[in-house]
């Protein structure tokens, strides 16, 4: 077996081949619901990949990355409503607030570590998560409906689903090869030795302060883009894209793919929602089933399906 040629690479090959030709299959068989669940499955992903980044690599566990969803869907949500459709618009707005918002979280909460960063992270979320109940004027609880998706003055229509499929399909694409790219550059290396030894980095004149915060800023950006995108998909924006539990489901798509490989979270992703899906059809109790079969992989599964995938090359 040549040295590409691995049971990891294989899957991954695989995945996005089927990723990209189920459009075409949905269009022959008419059946567009699973289009449109595969687009959030694809868009959840780049939300996984973003917390994977910090998380997978550099150490960083954060339970409230799903604010970042949140800001970024209801930056898109807010100037719908006052009228401002332009995606040109919509959409630098939406990561420039999910950046500030993470370099804000970033500057207190990555002075501390273990479980005083968690809570941090939690606390900040949540914040953001009262402030949008509170929001009267754009739905506080009920949430706010997007008439009207985000234009680009004909570049590109969004309102097209097989479009918009393959524009989530190619960002996803392109975030994985830009977390790639970070970790495999000196940038990363100085994350990931922050991660196993912070206090000896520093010794030997690396600011991993900096880069940390800088790490933290990219995920936040990379996070909001992926709200923005669900903001347009599902035309409707509510508290519940950043409540603490979304947080958690990122993390058990990390984990569950593989944490510290660049493609691990789009499996995570794509095997944590289809099981919820299947499983949703046959039983309201998802979790209680679910559950156990995450422990178990936690357990007995570590590294997660990448890792397993790594060992069968190995043995």
């Amino acid at each position: 077996m040549t040295a590409w040629l691995t049971p990891r690479n294989a899957v991954a090959v695989v995945l996005v081949a089927l990723l990209a030709l189920l459009p075409f299959y949905a269009s022959v068989t008419g059946n567009y619901f699973l289009m449109s669940m595969f687009t959030r499955i694809l868009i959840l992903a780049m939300a996984a990949v973003s917390l994977n980044l910090i998380m997978g690599f550099g150490g960083m566990v954060s339970f409230g990355h799903a604010a970042y969803i949140g800001i970024g869907g209801y930056v898109v949500g807010i100037l719908a409503k006052e009228g401002i459709g332009s995606g040109f618009v919509q959409w630098p707005l939406a990561l420039a607030v999910s950046g500030l918002f993470a370099l804000g979280v970033g500057a207190l909460s990555l002075r501390t570590r273990g479980v005083y960063f968690i809570m941090i992270t939690l606390a900040f979320a949540q914040m953001v998560y009262y402030v949008a109940i509170g929001l009267d004027r754009y739905g506080g609880d009920d949430g706010l409906t997007i008439h009207k998706r985000s234009t680009f003055d004909g570049v590109i229509d969004l309102s097209n689903r097989t479009l918009f499929y393959y524009l989530c399909f190619a960002l996803l694409l392109a975030m994985v090869y830009l977390v790639w790219r970070i970790v495999n550059s000196r940038f990363g290396m100085v994350i990931q030795g922050a991660r196993s030894n912070d206090r000896r980095m520093r010794a030997i004149g690396f600011a991993t302060f900096r880069y940390k915060l800088t790490c933290f800023v990219i995920a936040g950006v990379m996070c909001g883009l992926a709200g923005a995108l669900l903001a347009n998909h599902t035309n409707f924006v509510s508290p519940a894209m950043m409540h603490w539990t979304r947080s958690g489901d990122l993390i058990v798509m990390a984990v569950l793919g593989g944490m510290g490989s660049a493609f691990g979270p789009v499996i995570g992703a794509i095997a944590f929602l289809l099981l919820e899906e299947g499983l949703s059809r046959v039983t309201e109790y998802t979790n209680i089933i679910l559950g156990p079969l995450l422990l178990l992989v936690a357990l007995y599964a570590r590294g997660g399906i990448d890792g397993l995938l790594a060992r069968v090359h190995r043995g």
